[in-house]
């Protein structure tokens, strides 16, 4: 006859190690519940803290149809926000106007396509006749500029989004700065940059100095030149530091500093109603999910011209036309 061994069974925990256990259960459910609450209330206060403008105030803006939004960006030009602690180069006058304006294309999943506009562009601004882009925000403010870029460039708006001069700083320092090659030595007296060659580590302030620069130099063999020290060059410069700008916020590396950049964009920017928080939170998911390959940027072509009026102006160039109609289509910039 053959003996059958019992099954091997595991000794049952005392009594108190399965008390413990349940106890240690319960607490970890709890940290998780906690931490799920802690995410969503800094979600709302982050949310309660965008300043946004009402359906009515902008009547404008086109509903979303399809994938692709179209955002106007727009950065204005207000020193009264200017930190003290900043160096005194960035003069001092009332009221705001539009510094930067660039139109973006982003399909989640896909890509984004940035296009500046040169704030001397001559227009037709509904209700006040031809003069620069930038007048319409003077006159008329977020709702005057979107209709007149509706009117003059055939591009409809979806969001607008607007931060001054001192938030685009303020994001910059919410990151610990950017990284940037400068090729050459730089300079710009009036907006006080003052870097070496090499990569950079620019703060809020050195990045500013940067994006404003209309007299950028550079040292080429100890001789200083001016280099795209135009309207141009300076958006194109906006374009670079923008895009230096996503890089860092992108970086796994800067996941710590995410939360902070979070709070300080929603204490400095202006959006339309329709960014909401389930809006603002899907797009942020799909933008983390890009790198600067997948942003496709451009200027659009200008040249200079004198208007009857006595004014300096740009007017559209060669290749404006193409540029435009394929950042209406959604396609690849040419070139």
């Amino acid at each position: 006859m053959t003996l059958t061994e019992p099954p091997l069974t595991e000794p049952e925990a005392p009594p108190r190690t399965r008390r413990a256990l349940k106890r240690a259960a319960i607490v970890v459910l709890a940290l998780a519940v906690a931490g799920v609450f802690a995410v969503i209330a800094f979600v709302l206060w982050t949310d309660n803290k965008i300043d946004r403008l009402d359906a009515d105030a902008l009547p404008s803006l086109s509903v979303v149809a399809g994938d692709t939004r179209t955002f106007l960006v727009v950065g204005t030009d207000d020193r009264s926000s200017i930190p003290d602690e900043f160096d005194d180069v960035f003069g001092n006058f009332d009221g705001s106007r539009t510094d930067t304006i660039i139109l973006v294309n982003f399909t989640p999943g896909e890509g984004a396509q940035l296009l500046s506009i040169p704030r001397d562009l001559k227009v037709e601004i509904p209700g006040e006749g031809t003069n620069r882009i930038n007048a319409a925000f003077v006159f008329g403010g977020p709702e005057l500029l979107i209709a007149t870029i509706n009117e003059n460039l055939g591009i409809e708006v979806n969001h607008y989004v607007e931060i001054d001069l001192a938030g685009f700083a303020r994001l910059v320092d919410a990151v610990d700065g950017v990284s940037f090659l400068f090729e050459h030595d730089a300079r710009d007296a009036k907006s006080g940059l003052d870097v070496e060659a090499g990569v950079q580590r620019l703060n809020g302030e050195q990045a500013l100095s940067y994006v404003r620069s209309r007299q950028y130099q550079e040292n080429h063999n100890g001789a200083w030149e001016t280099v795209d020290g135009n309207d141009i060059g300076r958006t194109q410069r906006q374009q670079q530091m923008l895009l230096a700008l996503f890089d860092q916020v992108a970086s796994k590396r800067n996941a710590f500093n995410l939360p902070g950049f979070a709070t300080t964009f929603a204490e400095e920017v202006t959006v339309d109603a329709g960014m909401s928080l389930g809006v603002i939170i899907e797009l942020g998911r799909a933008a983390l999910d890009l790198s600067t390959g997948d942003i496709d940027a451009a200027t659009l072509p200008v040249v200079d011209h004198r208007g009857s009026d006595g004014r300096a102006y740009v007017i559209p160039g060669n290749g404006a036309d193409t540029l435009l109609a394929t950042f209406r289509a959604g396609e690849a910039f040419p070139g």
